[in-house]
């Protein structure tokens, strides 16, 4: 079910022309229930953009957008499953009759669980690439012929670096990123001169809830692998804001302007000139 709350603007106007932006800008953000998708929501509200919170955990969202409320935003609240593609179609309709045109995507929906890859059963391996790449796909359908029709619109897949980078134990998680990234990378080409933009935004490693229902001994050993392989160099881990002010750069760059790619990596400790 959705709720909304008061209406404010989505941010002003930019570019001219017959394709212009409206100054209202709503945007659905995917797994917004935690980490990086609710640090996005509260970073999009804060700009003043409109925003559509979809998670399975409503509860969770309906927290964020009271939050954001408070602070004078507009936030509405729709359950979405992304493995379901009614839920996915559903959850489309009831946002946009909320909010207006949806102007802005950022799929974001993900999960993970520790594994060896032969030893994983593979209907849990299925899981988890029907959620990240099925499910954005299911997403690309909702809403990309509407913002082509348009001419212009954003969408923005949040990917990982294990997309580039495999680390072991999780390879259902690094195939679903990888074959996400191809599907982003092919549709950038398609949706070329639609005034449609997607983007792809690669975290490192980020602190988040994905990962919390591991168990403490397997979440050790897989770490330990990481730096075993040389996947680890250094243990900082970024807080979910760093990835959320990436995808707002991303979503803010002027009409003309493409950033296709945005890789988001954790600095590593600053070290004193003796220690090096």
């Amino acid at each position: 079910m959705v709720s909304a709350g008061s209406t404010t603007g989505g941010g002003s106007a930019t570019g001219g022309g017959k394709y212009a932006r409206p100054e209202r800008r709503p945007a659905v953000i995917t797994g917004a229930s935690s980490g990086i998708g609710a640090a996005t929501a509260l970073t999009f509200a804060a700009a003043g953009y409109p925003v559509a919170l979809g998670a399975r955990r409503t509860d969770r969202c309906e927290e964020l957008a009271s939050r954001i409320r408070e602070d004078g935003g507009e936030a509405v609240v729709a359950h979405l499953d992304l493995t379901d593609p009614d839920s996915a179609k559903a959850f489309a309709e009831e946002v946009t009759a909320a909010l207006g045109d949806i102007e802005t995507v950022v799929s974001n929906a993900g999960a993970v669980a520790p594994g060896t890859t032969y030893e994983v059963d593979t209907e849990r391996f299925a899981r988890e690439l029907d959620l990240t790449v099925v499910g954005a796909h299911r997403l690309v359908r909702a809403f990309v012929p509407g913002m082509v029709e348009r001419r212009r619109g954003d969408l923005v897949f949040v990917s990982s670096d294990v997309a580039v980078r495999a680390r072991p134990f999780m390879s259902a998680y690094a195939a679903g990123k990888w074959g996400l990234e191809g599907m982003a990378h092919a549709l950038q080409m398609e949706l070329e001169g639609t005034g449609v933009r997607a983007s792809i935004v690669r975290p490192g490693p980020t602190w988040s809830e994905m990962g919390s229902d591991w168990d403490p001994d397997e979440a050790a050993f897989v770490l330990e692998q990481w730096v075993r392989f040389g996947l680890a160099r250094h243990p900082h881990f970024m807080k979910p804001q760093a990835i959320a002010d990436a995808i707002a750069a991303v979503v803010a760059a002027p009409r003309g302007v493409h950033l296709n790619l945005i890789e988001v990596s954790p600095e590593a400790p600053v070290q004193s000139v003796e220690d090096r």
